[in-house]
């Protein structure tokens, strides 16, 4: 698949970026804007009967519409976005009458005081959002306000190469060096860090996540972001446990995790995500080693910062994490240095295997999955996936047709008879286990 990309121009006026300083100290900002033209399958795909009837009715009701953000962004590194947010001109009202007048379903109403307008074509959702302004911000939520200069809205977004937009003819609009960072794999705020973080806090856990999909290498950060970041690290105090929790795993699963990981405890961010003060850093880069390729789960890579069962508890309370990710970190936690291969080369997994079917839990298969995954056992892990859990042969039942009444008598046999199988490799068959048993 080739991408092809045609430079159609460019122009040059007033941006944030600082160029020059003059000699009575007053600094000059210059931007510009940058427009090429994008062709590639990725682009074409997106096409859908649904898109192409979104475009026809804005296009005769004359609103601008264009893809914007995280999309762009990846359709000009050559992958197919799984969403695709659209921005336009018209009014969160004028996008409503619209598609009423057509006939097209809405849902979601939610978003439509932000701006943001959902409508149901061809068996697909459009998220359509009106151009904004911030006028108020207090590092969580903002006030916007409408307006129809592309350029403003591009202003108040996070990221450069989160700030450019996509005409439906492929033209690309970028008014702040977006393409060229993503070219250069650089992550940097739009205009001022500071501000950019003050308007919503979290925003730095959005760089590190960014960080980690675009740059090339781990240290490669410029030293007033970070600055940025240690100044308003405190500010994510403010946000809810939940959408740090979004952001932190997609962080935990990323590219340089090690780094980013020892980064915000270097920047004192980690204190504000519910992580350990002191985290086990040297646990932390072994087992980011041992699990790379192996798509671990997150809280499999974060759980080699914890020492005691209590940093999962407090982390819990910080970032609200489900009930199935705070029982895989105690588990780990548990038995990341005692449940290991056994020391006989024959059966490398039979201590795994053996606690499977002690547990009995409908999970516990994937909780070893994930431990010989924080354990670095990558040919393990192999043939633990392609394992199927044997069945018990015995029953109560066929005690009990051997005389045998009393439970817990039964209950006592079934776990001998149950120990002498396992110690067999689970070959033992029903009527050579039940001769084990002496008739009552």
């Amino acid at each position: 698949m080739q991408t092809c990309l045609f430079l159609l121009g460019c122009r040059a006026g007033f941006s944030l970026f600082p160029r020059s300083t003059t000699p009575t100290g007053l600094t000059v900002l210059w931007r510009h804007l940058f427009t090429m033209k994008l062709q590639s399958p990725e682009f074409e795909s997106l096409f859908t009967p649904g898109l192409k009837s979104v475009a026809e009715l804005f296009d005769k009701a004359h609103y601008e519409l264009r893809i914007a953000g995280g999309a762009v962004r990846d359709l000009l590194n050559g992958m197919t976005p799984q969403d695709v947010d659209f921005a336009t001109t018209a009014t969160p009202t004028q996008v409503k009458e619209m598609f009423q007048s057509a006939g097209v379903r809405l849902i979601n109403n939610r978003g439509e005081k932000h701006g943001t307008i959902t409508a149901r074509l061809h068996e697909q959702n459009f998220e359509i959002t009106t151009l904004r302004i911030d006028l108020i911000t207090d590092g969580r939520h903002a006030e916007v306000e409408f307006t129809t200069d592309w350029e403003k809205d591009a202003e108040r977004r996070d990221l450069t190469i989160n700030s450019m937009f996509l005409g439906l003819d492929g033209t690309l609009y970028d008014y702040f060096n977006g393409y060229e960072d993503l070219k250069n794999n650089k992550v940097r705020f739009v205009g001022c860090a500071d501000q950019r973080i003050k308007e919503d806090y979290l925003r730095i856990l959005r760089y590190f996540r960014f960080y980690g999909r675009i740059a090339e290498k781990p240290g490669d950060h410029d030293s007033k972001t970070l600055e940025a970041i240690r100044e308003n690290a405190k500010g994510l105090a403010g946000i809810s446990g939940e959408r740090i929790w979004v952001e932190l795993k997609k962080i935990l699963i990323g590219n340089h995790v090690n780094h980013l990981v020892l980064l915000m405890y270097e920047l004192e961010v980690a204190g504000y995500l519910g992580l350990p003060v002191n985290g086990n850093i040297k646990e932390f880069d072994t087992v980011c080693k041992h699990v790379q390729n192996l798509f671990p789960k997150p809280m499999t890579v974060l759980t080699s910062l914890f020492k005691v069962p209590d940093d999962v508890l407090k982390m819990d309370l910080r970032l609200k994490i489900s009930k199935d990710e705070k029982n895989l970190g105690l588990f780990l936690l548990k038995h990341r240095k005692d449940l290991v291969k056994a020391s006989d080369a024959a059966e490398p997994l039979k201590p795994y295997q053996d606690y499977i079917l002690d547990s009995r839990e409908p999970d516990a298969t994937s909780k070893i999955c994930e431990l010989l995954k924080y354990q670095g056992e990558e040919h393990l892990l192999k043939e633990m996936q392609g394992w199927s859990i044997p069945t018990f042969p015995v029953s109560g039942h066929d005690l009990r047709k051997m005389g045998i009444s009393s439970g817990k008598e039964i209950g006592t046999l079934l776990q001998q008879l149950r120990d002498q199988w396992k110690k067999s490799g689970y070959q033992m068959e029903k009527e050579e286990l039940l001769s084990y048993v002496t008739k009552a």
